[in-house]
């Protein structure tokens, strides 16, 4: 008999780092998953927190090696993206790390105001300000900068943009300007609708920033949608930012600091084979390499890594209610969640995770589809992103539970956490995994199951 065991050792290198199984059970980041269900029950999102340090602390060792190996001279800062998750449980453990923060909209200001208030950040943390930026935003951005938040750093978006800062702050400060990056050929469009074209950088600079004792330009920003890949894309894209830096800096001695935006990818199937190390050190190696060609100074680094902090620690367990036989071919798991409501890049964009069974382990497996709970024909999961179809055990009177794995970036957010969502599926029980002093596992509840009277008050019952 070949159980499913079988199978995932025969198609994968398991067990991995992060997973391993013991007595039939998965076990993720050394927490045994069948614990946690047993003490929540399902559906159930949940967050190993210890992963996201790892995470950042890996970051800031890769891009340490790099310099080093390069003899470096800039600095590198890793600044988290705040899009990618708000949650405070994310931002308390992500600032543990000596990281700084990167915006993208008007209500992350008031969340900065809270973790300032709270001790977690200082007026002298990076506050990168991303975004095309509406009025209100532009004057929560402009009061930091009037209440001593020295290093926050809006990004022009726009030619327009600076004009409402001139006005309104009162203090020195510094902005950045971001570059419209051309976007992949296969875009439906060719240069991203964000940031400031190439040839008109160096005007707004001179016209608006230049002349004005009261404004610097510290840093130019750079970000492609794709992300940072090892393709000849990348490497072209980047090349040109680096060019523009340099011509820039000819004539804004200010500008010292090069924001290269995010991108890292994360592990979305076992088979992963990014090399983080070797690409830290082809980006130093490309900027110092141009920056020395045009004996330009080497500038500080900053990235802004929101997936990469966040994804790898988050997971998504579901139990199976029912087998649905619907023709001669097609099995149906019926699941305790919706994939529409949370999970949902898997509907959206067809984002794959990675998805392995919780128990059963010892069990025959078969070829089966994940069918969600919402009455869209369209909440179903049928394919990994290494092959077209998906297996699970096929267990003999005994609840299958199984679990979607690096899910912590975007999903709350994008599923309308706390909301309204699709069928009035509500939102499951969130629960945050942790390791004490002595390295043993502690779990707590962070939010009930969303409940109906929550729903009926949002709409309006």
């Amino acid at each position: 008999m070949n159980t499913y065991k079988d199978l995932i050792e025969q198609t994968f290198d398991f067990p991995t780092k992060e997973f391993k199984v013991e007595n039939n059970e998965l076990h993720f980041n050394g927490v045994n998953m069948m614990e946690i269900i047993k003490t929540y029950g399902t559906p159930l999102k949940l967050t190993y927190l210890p992963k996201i340090s790892e995470s950042i602390q890996n970051a800031k060792t890769y891009f340490k090696n790099a310099m080093e190996q390069h003899d470096y001279k800039g600095k590198y800062t890793y600044c988290y993206c705040t899009k990618s998750s708000h949650f405070s449980f994310v931002l308390n453990e992500a600032l543990k790390n000596d990281i700084h923060i990167e915006t993208s909209s008007t209500f992350d200001i008031p969340l900065v105001r809270s973790l300032y208030a709270q001790g977690k950040i200082t007026k002298d943390t990076f506050i990168v300000c991303n975004g095309f930026k509406r009025e209100l935003y532009k004057q929560y951005i402009s009061e930091l900068l009037n209440d001593g938040f020295v290093n926050c750093v809006p990004i022009l978006d726009n030619l327009t943009e600076i004009d409402y800062y001139l006005e309104h702050v009162k203090v020195p400060f510094q902005v950045g300007i971001r570059i419209a990056a051309d976007e992949e050929p296969k875009f439906g469009f060719y240069t991203s609708r964000l940031g400031v074209r190439y040839n008109d950088i160096i005007k707004l600079y001179e016209e608006k920033i230049k002349d004005n004792p009261n404004v610097s330009l510290k840093m130019l920003h750079f970000f492609i949608n794709s992300g940072i890949r090892d393709t000849a894309y990348y490497w072209s894209e980047l090349t040109r930012f680096i060019q523009k830096y340099v011509d820039l800096k000819k004539v804004a001695p200010s500008l010292d600091t090069m924001d290269i935006g995010g991108g890292w990818p994360i592990k979305t199937n076992v088979f992963f084979d990014y090399d983080y190390q070797y690409m830290a050190e082809q980006i130093v190696k490309n900027i110092k390499w141009m920056c020395g060609k045009n004996n330009t100074d080497e500038p500080n680094i900053f990235t802004e890594f929101g997936s990469y902090t966040v994804g790898e620690s988050g997971a998504v367990l579901y139990s199976v209610l029912e087998e649905k036989l619907q023709n001669d071919k097609e099995l149906w798991y019926m699941i305790d969640g919706s994939f529409i409501t949370q999970l949902p890049d898997s509907w959206g964009l067809n984002q794959k995770y990675i998805m392995l069974a919780v128990n059963n382990w010892d069990a025959e497996y078969h070829n089966i589809n994940l069918g969600g709970l919402t009455c869209d024909s369209m909440d179903y999961y049928n394919s990994e992103a290494h092959q077209y179809n998906i297996y699970l055990p096929k267990p003999e009177q005994k609840v299958q539970y199984l679990g979607f794995f690096h899910t912590g970036a975007y999903q709350e957010s994008l599923g309308g956490y706390g909301g309204i969502q699709h069928c009035l599926i509500p939102a499951p029980k969130h629960v945050l995994i942790d390791r004490d002093e002595d390295g043993n596992v502690t779990h707590r509840l962070f939010a009930e199951d969303q409940t109906e009277e929550s729903m009926l008050k949002t709409l309006g019952y």
